[in-house]
């Protein structure tokens, strides 16, 4: 039995006070512990945001520059990322199993480059992702795509998984070769991935109106960094992003096929989580990037 001596009355009670505050992650307020707990992995509880790093276009393209060997080119890097975005393969064979960044395993595959992309399918089960301890899993969205119908079944299908297993779901609105990339095709193209119950959106920056991308998307966007750009530009992208409602950035070329991957991820993580203008961070890249030399 218990020992119940000298136990003490509750006392301390604060009425109207609570530190249950808001959930950090837009739109998953009423969503489970667990779904809520994975999204923790990818968005920094003190700023709300991300700097997801993606590498996982193996999967459709092969080994392209930068990712020759991901673990000498990825896995020194994977410390310093808030979320990685790989295929499951690659986590795997690649990344060490004491890594912290939440766990983002890409889940829809199966035409190459040399075939129409869109005609995708699911190519992992959720027991797989969660054998994993993946905190998302994310999928291609081809909104105006030749197989729009079934990569929207496919996320629904995705969704009701994740739900089960309180796993989030990250859409990923693809873009094809003959497809506008204006405001108002990406309010279309997120807007569906969030009604269809994805978790997070990751979509392209516009410079005109991507305010009205963000402000009417119910659940947080993340910016996909794009083909390389001299540093410089990716900074700039990736703070006016900030600045007009994204979460975060999901960047791969714009680190890892830059001449100093480690000083850029340490400078697009100084405009995500500090602030930082883009020359100032650029700045802070060219430190990085000559210590590195000097040693």
């Amino acid at each position: 039995m218990a020992d119940t001596d000298g136990l003490l009355d509750a006392r301390t009670f604060q009425p109207g006070r609570t530190v249950a505050d808001a959930f950090h992650v837009k739109g998953a307020q009423a969503q489970d512990w667990g779904l809520q707990n994975r999204l923790s992995r990818i968005f920094r509880p003190d700023t709300g945001r991300t700097v997801m790093l993606a590498f996982d276009h193996g999967y459709f393209v092969g080994p392209m520059a930068g990712l020759e060997q991901l673990d000498v080119n990825i896995a020194p890097l994977v410390p310093d990322a808030d979320a990685i975005m790989m295929t499951r393969g690659a986590l795997r064979t690649s990344i060490p199993s004491h890594s912290s960044a939440g766990v983002v395993l890409r889940a829809s595959g199966g035409p190459s480059i040399l075939r129409e992309l869109s005609d995708e399918h699911l190519a992992l089960d959720i027991e797989d992702a969660v054998r994993l301890n993946a905190a998302a899993l994310a999928i291609q969205v081809f909104i105006g795509g030749e197989h729009e119908s079934r990569s929207v079944a496919n996320l629904a299908r995705l969704v009701d998984a994740g739900q089960r297993h309180g796993v989030a779901v990250l859409g990923v609105t693809a873009v094809g070769k003959d497809m506008v990339r204006d405001a108002r095709y990406f309010r279309l193209a997120t807007r569906i991935s969030a009604e269809m119950g994805a978790h997070v959106v990751k979509t392209y920056y516009v410079e005109e109106d991507f305010e009205t991308v963000t402000a009417s998307c119910p659940v947080p966007i993340i910016v996909a960094g794009g083909k390389k750009l001299p540093e410089l530009d990716a900074l700039t992208m990736a703070y006016r992003s900030i600045q007009e409602g994204a979460a975060g950035v999901d960047m791969g070329r714009n680190i890892f096929q830059s001449d100093h991957p480690a000083a850029m991820l340490a400078a697009v993580r100084a405009v995500v989580h500090a602030g930082a203008k883009p020359e100032e961070a650029y700045e802070l890249f060219r430190e990085r990037s000559a210590g590195h030399a000097a040693s």
